[in-house]
């Protein structure tokens, strides 16, 4: 709602201008970005709202001012994306970055082409959009690469990412929940429960985590944790890999 009366209001404001004799706004540079500005960002709107397909006809707007908009191109992108017409969000991304060679496109694409299991063409975005150093989002993009990486079987190369991430921003759970099970696999059973505590402060449980959890409370020696982690497992992921190899391992 907001989006949209900004829209109004921006475009109530252009046809101010044409009613006083003045040029026609959309006829100027200044006046054609306000509105594929506007346009955009009604369309990004649609998306957070949910409702994805109704962004496409302000994206479209906001290209036939700026063919070349890369946030347009990129919004549009995730569109199709959502809408798993792969092919366009392809296009779209490709298109975005020819315009501009922007961190936030480079790994969102990045994503894209890890859904897609296009896991060497997914490193490399992630690589060139980890080379911004004032990327905001830095640390999640070598958490990106560190999961990347273990796509391509590439484990030590995925510490190194992962270790990154967390020295840029502790507070990422997957790096955290992968470095944990790293370490409980090489039989570093201190600095493994350290990653994991860190890794539950900061997001839910899943079936991965809680038989890592359980592992390491039976280690050092905590019952009660392991049970309570054990009744989690079997309440929420019964039908899961983790639950049978849980129940293999208590017999």
């Amino acid at each position: 709602m907001i989006l949209r009366v900004a829209l109004l209001l921006l475009f109530a404001g252009l046809t101010g201008c044409v009613s006083t004799g003045t040029v026609d706004p959309l006829k100027t540079e200044e006046g054609r970005q306000q509105a594929r500005d506007a346009y955009i960002q009604l369309g990004i709107g649609y998306v957070q709202q949910g409702t994805a397909s109704r962004a496409k006809t302000p994206l479209r707007k906001a290209l036939e001012l700026d063919p070349r908009s890369a946030d347009a191109h990129a919004a549009l992108a995730l569109v199709f994306q959502t809408e798993m017409e792969n092919e366009l969000a392809d296009k779209h991304y490709r298109e975005a970055l020819a315009s501009r060679r922007d961190a936030r496109i480079l790994n969102n694409y990045g994503s894209f082409l890890f859904e897609q299991k296009r896991y060497p063409e997914a490193l490399e975005r992630f690589t060139q959009a980890s080379e911004d150093n004032l990327y905001p989002e830095r640390a999640r993009v070598f958490q990106n690469m560190g999961m990347t990486a273990l796509k391509l079987n590439q484990p030590e190369q995925a510490e190194k990412y992962f270790t990154r991430a967390l020295r840029l921003d502790s507070r990422q759970p997957g790096a955290l929940l992968e470095l944990a099970l790293m370490a409980y696999d090489a039989k570093q059973y201190v600095p493994a429960k350290a990653y994991y505590d860190s890794y539950s402060q900061l997001a839910e449980q899943n079936a991965r985590s809680l038989l890592l959890g359980i592992r390491l409370a039976d280690i050092h020696g905590d019952r009660d944790r392991a049970a309570s982690l054990a009744l989690q497992l079997k309440r929420l992921y019964p039908g899961t890999a983790e639950y049978q190899q849980y129940l293999s391992e208590q017999r």
